[in-house]
Parts: structure tokens; sequence; C-alpha cells
């Protein structure tokens, strides 16, 4: 049941998104080929595409077909590997560098790289709708790194997975096969292969061909020097030593693939020194695989030489390198803990003092030793074997807060949440005592652990509310202060979504493009430099664009992934150019045109101009407006829609985009937040208080809606039925009594 202001409250209907129009159906199929035949006619079109690691070598491998003799290639997004060198190697052996990501869209899995070679075969583009599921079809890939291997198969049917609708194949996916061409029996591509069952391995999928199409028609380039910028750490903060793929994303520090260095060692540093003894070190942790190993370093010399403190193969180990090899290990501690969580983050802590080091996990003292072979030396993180990692809130000083609340706190929420969804207690004895109790003994054990599963579900929604509600209130005391940080109101705003982002990560993720930009303006620039220094740094060379093929995925409206992706909506990607622009001194205002948000200038002594950043800031003036808004609404254009917004209506905008996206998905939980946020920047708006009062009667939280009705009643909002309240307030309490 998705819910919506009814006209028995709010007068006036909600506009809904048209479907699209039904693609037109495909021509008579000729009489098809071999198998034998086609493969003898695309080989000159298949391509193994590889991406580097950082040791020089190939570090992936997949497949890709020609879409353009001048050098474009389809693949997928994961096939390339982010921030990596990638070449393609044709059917006649010889291999070419990519010199361009000619367009991407991560969501899709989709990408088109480009090479410096012209008189390339491009395969022909199909129409996936016309496919018939049982339809004989043919795919080209390198599985396990049989270049050009061809298999048969057929159309299994479509499926939507993660809300993109997907071709299911009768043919197995194996590693390499990834980007290869999905054919008929005419040689004309339908999709992309780009996954391979769990559930059998005679299974497959492939991303239809026509979600390519919006890749050709509107691509991002960007040049592959800026392409290895993606994700890469601030060499301002961190060196890297030993190899493995570290990046950052979402203000968090990611690492996967083997270092160079004894047992696939490599290091993150720290470039600034740590404080003077004594001082504590300490980061979250979480693995990928219990059976991998990371977490701290310190007292390292910038190479072989350090101490590591890190969870590995579920225990907590305490090591000190001496050099590059077994030989120079050495296991100063290692134990098992209880208060180790597997699979979730960890908090690790070392205290370094003149007469050694304590080690602490989640703020239990799990290592004391006295070992003082290493002397000072730089701080940081740690990966070992083929582990993959993620950690945050690395920090150091003199003392760190804990990790986890106090006792004290601990014992008084527990207390508050105690008997939160909790139903009859089964047997508590002894295990010998507990077998006399036979079957229905387990049953009840059963019974029992099943009301604790329920009531820790319970918990970990009012978890999630009052992590949202905290956040709301931020977003309320942003909103209220003058003048509002749109910026960070903004990632307030993901942070709905997302508790954990780091919200000062983000912030330096801005400072740095900021930085970036301005370095690229001439001394002296007037507005029309700035702005063309601007659009070049953002739009040609790092690459920034329009979410075209996933444009209602929620990523989109969190600026923070905006700025991580370089992919966003109009009103995302229009405040990050705004703030980059006021920070050269650029004065522009957002326009909130229906539809399609943009931002407008007036130069010094110019003329008004608007600026597309969903189109790669293309200027428009009045009449390029006026054809753009009747293209997308068919409406005229009026003065007033081109009237600036302020933050509050930029914010409310942001927040209802996600609320449409929540509705549409019937997700009640996410809808409430949204609502609240809207209501904590916009407090009279009484269209969104009947919403958010029907949306809390249906997740049981009467109180909520009762005080949203009452509300209505006393303010008596001019476009709300007050009778329709009164008859939701009276049911109400009929049905609590």
């Amino acid at each position: 049941m998705v819910i919506a202001p009814s006209g028995l409250f709010a007068r006036g209907a909600f506009a809904a998104n048209p479907a699209p129009e039904a693609a037109a159906a495909g021509s008579a199929e000729p009489a098809p080929d071999s198998v034998e035949a086609i493969a003898k006619r695309v080989r000159d079109s298949i391509v193994t595409i590889r991406f580097s690691g950082r040791g020089g070598g190939d570090q992936g491998l997949g497949t890709g077909f020609v879409i353009a003799a001048d050098g474009l290639i389809a693949t997928n997004y994961h096939v390339i590997g982010e921030a990596r060198p990638v070449s393609v190697e044709l059917s006649d052996g010889s291999r070419h560098d990519v010199t361009a990501i000619h367009a991407s869209d991560r969501a899709a899995d989709l990408a088109i790289v480009r090479i410096a070679k012209q008189g390339l075969s491009p395969l022909p583009l199909g129409a996936p709708e016309t496919l018939l599921d049982g339809q004989e079809v043919v795919a080209v890939g390198n599985p396990h790194g049989l270049e050009r291997s061809v298999v048969a198969g057929r159309v299994s049917g479509k499926r939507e997975i993660d809300g993109r609708s997907m071709i299911q194949l009768a043919i197995p996916i194996e590693p390499g096969n990834s980007g290869g061409p999905l054919l008929d029996r005419e040689g004309k591509v339908h999709g992309i292969l780009t996954m391979k069952s769990l559930v059998t391995p005679f299974l497959g999928f492939a991303v239809g061909v026509d979600q390519l199409q919006p890749l050709i028609d509107r691509p991002n380039p960007i040049g592959i020097d800026r392409w290895l910028t993606i994700g890469t750490l601030d060499p301002k903060e961190w060196t890297t030593v030993g190899g493995a793929r570290w990046r950052q994303r979402a203000g968090r520090i990611v690492v996967e693939g083997t270092g160079t260095g004894f047992g696939g060692r490599s290091l993150c540093l720290a470039v600034a020194a740590p404080p003077p003894l004594p001082y504590e070190i300490a980061v979250w942790v979480k693995l990928d695989d219990e059976a991998g190993a990371a977490g701290l370093v310190f007292a390292a010399d910038g190479g072989d030489r350090h101490y590591g403190f890190y969870p590995t193969a579920g225990k907590l180990r305490l090591t000190r390198f001496d050099g590059p090899d077994v030989l120079s290990w050495k296991i100063l501690e290692e134990a098992a803990s209880p208060d180790y969580l597997p699979g979730a983050w960890n908090h690790l802590r070392v205290r370094r003092t003149a007469d050694g080091f304590v080690c602490f996990l989640n703020d239990a003292k799990v290592f004391e030793s006295t070992d003082k072979e290493l002397g000072e030396g730089k701080v940081g993180l740690a990966k070992f074997r083929d582990t993959k990692a993620e950690f945050r809130g690395f920090s150091t000083g003199a003392e760190l807060p804990p990790a986890r609340p106090p006792a004290e706190q601990l014992a008084r929420v527990a207390g508050l949440v105690h008997d939160l969804g909790a139903t009859s207690a089964a047997p508590a004895d002894l295990v010998a005592t507990l077998v006399t109790e036979g079957s229905s003994g387990d049953a009840a054990l059963a019974a029992r652990a099943d009301a604790l599963d329920r009531e820790a579900k319970r918990v970990r929604e009012l978890m999630a509310q009052v992590q949202a509600k905290r956040t709301v209130s931020a977003l309320e005391r942003s909103a209220a202060a003058e003048p509002i940080d749109l910026f960070g109101a903004a990632l307030l705003v993901a942070a709905l979504d997302n508790p954990d982002l780091d919200l000062d990560g983000a912030e330096k993720d801005l400072d740095r493009l900021a930085a970036e930009v301005a370095a690229a303006v001439p001394a002296g620039a007037d507005d029309a430099a700035k702005l063309a220094a601007l659009n070049r740094v953002l739009f040609t060379e790092l690459g920034f664009h329009g979410s075209r093929g996933d444009y209602y995925n929620r990523s989109n409206s969190y600026v923070n992934e905006v700025l991580d992706d370089r992919e966003g909506i109009p009103i995302t990607l229009a405040i990050v150019y705004m703030e980059l622009a006021e920070r050269l001194g650029l004065a522009v205002d957002g326009v909130g045109l229906p539809g399609h948000f943009l931002v407008g200038h007036v130069s010094a002594g110019g003329e008004p101009r608007w600026i597309d950043v969903f189109d790669g800031a293309a200027i428009l003036d009045r009449d390029g407006v006026a054809k753009l808004y009747r293209d997308l609404q068919g409406r005229e254009l009026t003065d007033e829609l081109l009237a600036p917004v302020g933050p509050k209506a930029i914010l409310v905008r942001m927040i209802n985009n996600l609320l449409s996206i929540a509705t549409r998905e019937d997700d009640a939980p996410a809808m409430h937040r949204y609502l609240d946020a809207i209501l904590a920047v916009d407090p009279e708006s009484g269209r969104d208080r009947v919403m958010r009062m029907l949306v809390a009667n249906r997740l049981g939280r009467k109180d909520a809606a009762r005080a949203d009705a009452l509300w209505l009643l006393e303010r008596a909002p001019e476009e709300i039925d007050l009778a329709a309240v009164h008859r939701f307030l009276e049911a109400l309490d009929r049905g609590g009594r």
C-alpha cells in the first residue's frame, strides 16, 4: 500500500510520472545463421580488456566489443577496474592503452572506453524487448582467460534485479565473460553479459543493450589521467607502501588486492607524525572475510619495519616486523577475544608510552607489551594476504575517547528497552536440567530465541529512529542558521540514510575539489574565465555528469556520493557547483525549474544566463530555457519559474526527491524520516504534515499521528480539509480504546 494524501485531506491532486512509451516491435526476422557462422563473423569485434595492478601486471580481465569504428568499446563497469590503467587487446593480438573512459554508469555496470585505433568492426545493436523467452542466443567472452570462447543457450526470461531489468539466460557466465555481447542468430547485440547466478552454474544474466544507448547518446568522457584519480587517497594525508589497492569512498578507506610485501602485506601510512609520547592511535575496521587480516600499524619506518595490531582468522594478533620476509617477523602476542564481533565494525586502539604499549579491542584490553625494539615512526593502517577491508574514524591524540558507551549508560539504555517486544521466557537452568525437559524443552528454547530475535529487530528499528531523529535535529538547527550552509545541510540529508557518514571527511573532499578548481583559475580572471575554468575541471577533466541510466537511485541525492562517483541529478550537481562557484567569488543562484533544477548567473553588466549542470554545464539563454521546459513539461516558460530559490527550498526539494522514491518503493520507515526532515526545514507545510500523520499511523506510531492531527486542527492550513482530519482523529481515538 502506497500512502499519499488523498482528496480527503489535500485539495489538489498529486502528479503521477507517466509510464515510458513502449518500444516499437521489431520487424520480421531473416533466416538465422549458424552458431559457427556468427562466431566467425563477430570474432574481430570481440576484445579482451585488462586492468593493471599497482605492480604493473594484470589484475583483472574481461571482455568487450566494438561499438564504433573509431575506437569505442563497450563493456561492464566492473571490468575496467576503478582508477586503474586499462588496456584493450584486439583479435590480431595488438594491445592498445585506453585513452579515455568515454562514458560510464556504475549502477548499470556499464562502461564505454576509447582506444586510439581506427577502422574497427562495430557490432550492430539489437532491441532487447524483441527477445522471446526460449529464443536461442549466443554469448562470446573470455572465461578464465580462454579468449573469444563461444557458447549457445536460450533466453530464460526477463527479471527485475535491484530495480533493473535483466535478461536471464540459460548460459553459464564465468569470470572473464563479463562485458561480452549477447547475440541473436542474426549477430545483433541484445545484451552485455554481467553476472553469474549463485544458484546454478548454468544460469547467467545480461544487461539489455538498450541501457547502453543513453551512454552512447550522451557520453561523459574522462581522460585516463583523470580516471586514475577517482577515489584516490589524498597524498597530503596518506602514503601507501607495498601495493594493493587503497582508495576512499564516502569518508571511508577501502583496501583490496594482494600487497607485494611478505604475507601480502601493504601499508597506508599517515603523512602527519603522531603526537609525542605518550599517545594513542585508533581506527574502526571491518573485514570482508574473517580469514583476512587488517588493522593498525605504528613505529613504521616507511618500509618493512613496524608493529602491527589487527584481527586475523578470528583472533587478535600483535606482531613486530623487522624486515621483508618470514625470518624477520615475530608474533609478540596472539589470542582470541570474546569482545571481537565477526563481520561487524571493531574498534582497535593502541596506547604507546615510553615503557611499551597497550592494545585495546572495543575498549577491552587485549595485550600489554614492553617490547622496545622499534623506535619512533609513522602510524597508519595495514592489510595482509588477499584481504578486503574497510576502515573509518582513524585518529591520533594524547588520549582518545572510548569507542563504546560507558557501562552505566549501557545499563540505563538496556533498562529502557528491557521489555521491548519480549514475550514468555523459556527455562534458563543448566544443560543437564534442560535435557530432562525433552523435546518440549527444545521447543521452549526455540520460542525464547524467536522472541529475542523479534526483540533485537525492534531494538534495531528503535536505534534507526533515534539516529534519524538526531540527524533531523541537526538539520533543523542547520536550516535555522543564517546564512545556511547548504552543502553541510545537504550532507545531513544524506546522513538520514547513512548514519555512519563521515561528515568531516565529505567536507574535506569538497575542499580538495575546490582547491583543484581554484588552481585552474588564471590570475585576474573575470567571471567568464572563472566559469570556464570551473566547467572545464568539473565536466571535461573530471567527468562530472548527470545520471541517465539510474536516475532514481537514492545515491544521486547524497552529495557525498555525487562527489565520489562524479554523478548525480540536477539538484545535487547544482549544490556542488554553486558551492564551488561561490568560493570563486561568482554570484550564482539555484533556479527551481519544475522537473529540472538549474543554476542562474548574471555577470557584471551582462545578461542573465542559466547553467544546466546535468548537461555538462550547458549555458542557456532565456530561449534555451524555454525550449528545455517545453521539451520536459510541454508548457510555456513564465518569468516566475526563473526566480531564484533559497537554501530551504532547495533542501525541501532534495528531500522530496527521496520521498518520491520511498513512496514508489512503499518504504514507510524511510517515508517517515524524510517527512520528519522536510518538516524540520519547513514546519508550516500542512501537506507534508498530513502525509506524515498517515505514515505514522500506518507504522503504528499513534501518538505521533495524533500530534500531527491536533497541529492541523489548531493551525488550520487553508489547503487541508479539516473535517477529514477530525474524522481521522476520531477513528484513531476509537481504535486506541
